[in-house]
């Protein structure tokens, strides 16, 4: 399967990252070869990438109404590693995994600020479910900023069988929820193996997920408004670990 990622940082990043094919660049005529742009022809030549000059208008046909700043890439798929492969990859690091499972989440603003969140502070991986949620396309590619990348996602079938997988491997799983009862992610020991559960847009955690779950943790809120979208509230949480952490 191939596909078309529009943009400079999501071209840049795609190339700096080596895990596709990169077919060839489409660069729209005129478009100086300097800064960014000059780094991303480096690195196409690097990857033995073909260029080719178009005209603006057939980037404009290509990409509908996305933002192409005068640049696309035809590239390979997405990909997606197994659910072991996000163990591994911690344990290269030697330190404890740090993952975050996402609950049917549906946008795919949401899921590319999330991916960016994961890759700011160095998280090990993120796990999606196949049906019901968004995949990595060129528009969550591109909401990340290119950083999905950088970033290993494994897609399961089964979100709870993966929890359970995850925990017989020594990887605790917390739930982000906003009941009162429950304590505050500040309060619990985010240091160790952890998989950081994140419900979506609308119900946040299903019962089942939640059920499975270690243990449960909110944000303080003191707003009128009781509730942050999923990529705010993971964002937050994801900090509170890193800190914790380091």
């Amino acid at each position: 399967m191939r596909e078309v990622l529009y943009g400079r940082q999501p071209v840049r990043e795609t190339l700096r990252a080596g895990r596709r094919q990169v077919f060839k660049l489409l660069l729209a005529r005129g478009v100086r070869p300097s800064g960014i742009v000059g780094e991303i022809l480096s690195l196409a030549e690097r990857a033995h990438a073909p260029v080719q000059e178009v005209d603006r208008h057939q980037l404009d046909s290509l990409g509908g109404e996305v933002n192409h700043q005068g640049l696309a890439a035809e590239v390979s798929g997405y990909p997606y590693v197994d659910l072991a492969a996000l163990l591994e990859g911690a344990r290269e690091t030697s330190k404890p995994p740090f993952l975050v499972l996402l609950d049917h989440l549906r946008d795919p603003q949401n899921l590319g600020s999330i991916l960016r969140t994961v890759e700011a502070v160095g998280a090990h991986g993120v796990v999606i479910p196949t049906r019901r949620a968004a995949a990595v396309t060129p528009a969550v590619v591109r909401a990340s900023a290119g950083a999905a990348e950088h970033v290993l996602v494994a897609q399961v079938a089964n979100l709870v069988r993966a929890m359970e997988w995850l925990k017989e491997n020594g990887v605790w799983t917390v739930g982000l929820e906003a009941l009162p009862e429950i304590p505050l992610h500040s309060q619990k020991d985010l240091k160790g193996s952890l998989g950081l559960v994140i419900g979506n847009e609308g119900e946040g955690l299903s019962r089942l997920v939640r059920e499975t779950c270690d243990f449960l943790v909110r944000l303080p809120m003191h707003g009128q408004v009781q509730s942050l979208n999923a990529a705010t509230a993971g964002a937050v949480a994801l900090y509170e670990a890193l800190r914790q952490r380091e």
